[in-house]
């Protein structure tokens, strides 16, 4: 893509897991290569290698063959400090259930993961504040999780993710736990963070999100069935 190198790119990747005396391969052979500023839908069966990849995509799993290289780097056989170190600073991670900690309120929640960078706290309540306001949570700093509604809840998740700046925003099923206006209302925030040049990578069952991202990656079986680009639609007509 106009001579620009893959910020995720998956070579040869094989994952087996032993099971009693039975190998299950959960991946067999992904080669998939992702660019910087794409929004790409993960989609496919239940049982087809989706949580597997995200794991993967994620660094919290390694693969039995093949390479993974996320932003050039090599991460397939980093040790576990390394990889916490990767998950830390290049990834964000959206989740269906929000992963919030209760005790805390949105701006804390939101600065979390600066803490174990040991980011100076100004930088890092300054950060938090800003992207507070660009998910629209400017009034609710203060407010536990609890004292939220769903999408309020994802919106912290969101800005979360957002904070330590990641090359590469990772979803799974971020809108599974809301209600439909709630839901649209979290894919326009998507549809936005895109729009900046957040690379996307989320794993769905909703046909609406693949229809708004920018490619569909199908899997089967734990083989890519499909890779295909969708033709873009005018804002407008987004539902």
């Amino acid at each position: 893509m106009n001579g620009e190198e893959p910020i995720v790119q998956l070579q040869g990747v094989i994952k087996r897991y032993q099971m009693g005396t039975v190998t299950v391969e959960a991946l067999r052979g992904i080669d998939l290569s992702i660019y910087p500023g794409e929004y790409v839908a993960v989609m496919g069966p239940s049982g087809c290698g989706k949580s597997t990849l995200l794991n993967m995509l994620g660094c919290l799993d390694r693969p039995t063959e093949g390479r993974y290289l996320l932003g050039g780097l090599d991460v397939s056989r980093l040790d576990d400090d390394a990889l916490s170190e990767i998950r830390g600073t290049r990834l964000g991670f959206i989740f269906q259930s929000y992963n919030l900690i209760q005790q805390l309120d949105v701006l804390e929640n939101i600065e979390l993961p600066l803490y174990y960078q040991l980011r100076p706290r100004p930088d890092g309540r300054r950060r938090a504040l800003e992207l507070a306001e660009r998910v629209g949570l400017s009034e609710r700093l203060h407010h536990k999780p609890m004292e939220l509604s769903g999408g309020q809840q994802q919106r912290v998740g969101i800005a979360r993710a957002l904070v330590n700046d990641p090359l590469v925003l990772l979803a799974d099923e971020p809108t599974g736990n809301l209600d439909s206006r709630s839901g649209a209302e979290i894919l326009e925030l998507f549809d936005e963070l895109h729009r900046q040049g957040k690379t996307i990578i989320m794993v769905t069952h909703d046909p609406e999100i693949g229809r708004r991202a920018e490619r569909v990656v199908r899997l089967k079986d734990g083989q890519i069935e499909s890779d295909q680009r969708n033709v873009p639609r005018p804002a407008e007509a987004r539902p």
